[in-house]
């Protein structure tokens, strides 16, 4: 499960949707059959990010800004050993407000400007089901995905196939995604500037395509590479100056690789994804953690996720005249946004999950994870610098049982 660092999360998540739909996991990418038994799971997520002032424009400022509740209900059933339908159901609740622009907008204090934007208390649903029919060397799986809330309402479907080779030690993947999001532009928390008093609509599509290979006993590798192709409503209705293209194509390539130690019985899982879009935005993202059984069924592990990104095309930079309120707009400018999430920057995360067997096919599992971001940790080293340190931290506790 993962919270995105925004009260209107949907607003940005909903165009990788399909793309996360797709993207098979490295252990199941080649299960020729569904699980003998049946699971079911409950996850809380407990989440909270903050701004911390250390730039020029900034100094000494610390707020908390978003949090999030969230509880999810999972499910699994394998149906005459052919067959697997799965479910997830969530409820989140975000309260706290993000800043209007950027996050200098927070120096304000005359109370003057209206220097943040999104409401306490938004309250989300969403669900997806999955039907996944097994073959001798392959399998299909139908998905449909619904979130909605006060103001965004998103709708999706998707089809992925995979085929392994006579001795199962490759797999292809190949998958299609589309969703249809309508947001709500007459919502009394929406920057009233931006206030059209009609449904806004946005769709993508999606396509993946994937090579798993078992290398030997100890080693798996897998490539996917990702496309999608949005049209639109993309333009940010809670931040003021923000006007942006009406048409976004995204492109991934994901690398993995799970090495198996003798030794420690412990796994290590690498992860490489390189992502581009038409916005002018180029991320690296690179993964590492270590999966160790211990002793009377516990299991640690630790993560480590370092990630730069260049800023977009008509990403504009602070106002350092006057860092409370946007920054003015040259004229005949056609695209621009202040959105610090558009900008340059890079970020670091720790994390630790511990997992305990329990027993008569109950486990239950506690994660943290720390996430801090910074202008100037981009891979260029050229951030705006009148943007605060982000922080934000996760705590998220699990128990499923095989029934």
């Amino acid at each position: 499960m993962n919270i995105v660092t925004t009260a209107k999360s949907t607003l940005y998540s909903t165009a990788f949707v399909s793309a996360v739909v797709l993207l098979p996991s490295l252990s199941g990418a080649y299960a020729d059959a569904p699980p003998e038994k049946a699971v079911v799971a409950v996850k809380y997520l407990n989440y909270q990010d903050s701004q911390s002032g250390d730039t020029d424009i900034t100094q000494g400022m610390s707020r908390d800004r978003i949090g999030v509740n969230a509880l999810t209900f999972s499910g699994k059933v394998p149906v005459a050993g052919k067959w697997l339908i799965g479910g997830t159901f969530v409820e989140d609740s975000v309260t706290g407000a993000s800043p209007a622009y950027h996050s200098s907008g927070f120096a304000s204090s005359s109370g003057e400007h209206d220097t943040s934007s999104g409401a306490s208390g938004e309250l989300r649903h969403a669900g997806d089901l999955a039907v996944t029919r097994y073959f001798q060397r392959g399998s299909l799986t139908g998905g449909l995905n619904y979130s909605r809330e006060s103001d965004y309402i998103s709708r999706g479907c998707s089809l992925q196939g995979t085929l392994s080779t006579e001795d199962r030690n490759s797999t292809i993947t190949l998958g299609v995604a589309f969703n249809n999001d309508s947001i709500d532009l007459g919502r009394p928390n929406v920057v009233a500037s931006k206030r059209h008093d009609v449904m806004e609509k946005k769709q993508v599509f999606s396509g993946l395509i994937g090579l798993t290979q078992v290398v030997s006993k100890n080693d798996i590798v897998q490539v996917n590479a990702g496309y999608s192709k949005g049209h639109g409503f993309y333009t940010d209705p809670y931040k003021d100056p923000d006007v942006r293209p009406g048409k976004r194509e995204m492109f991934t390539l994901l690398a993995r690789w799970n090495h198996h130690f003798d030794s420690t019985e412990g796994t290590a899982r690498l992860a490489y994804r390189y992502y581009s879009d038409t916005f002018g935005i180029r991320a690296h993202t690179l993964e590492a953690e270590y999966v160790q059984p211990l002793h009377r069924g516990w299991t640690l592990t630790p993560l480590l996720r370092l990630y730069s990104q260049s800023e977009a095309d008509f990403y504009i930079a602070t106002n350092t005249a006057s860092p409370s309120d946007p920054t003015p707009v040259p004229p005949g400018t056609e695209y621009y946004s202040e959105d610090q999430r558009l900008g340059a920057f890079g970020a670091v995360t720790l994390g630790m999950k511990i997992s305990k067997d329990l027993g008569k096919g109950w486990q239950a599992d506690v994660k943290y994870e720390h996430y801090r971001q910074r202008q100037d940790w981009t891979v260029s080293g050229h951030g705006d610098p009148g943007v605060a340190t982000f922080n934000a931290r996760s705590i998220q506790v699990g128990i499923s049982r095989e029934i």
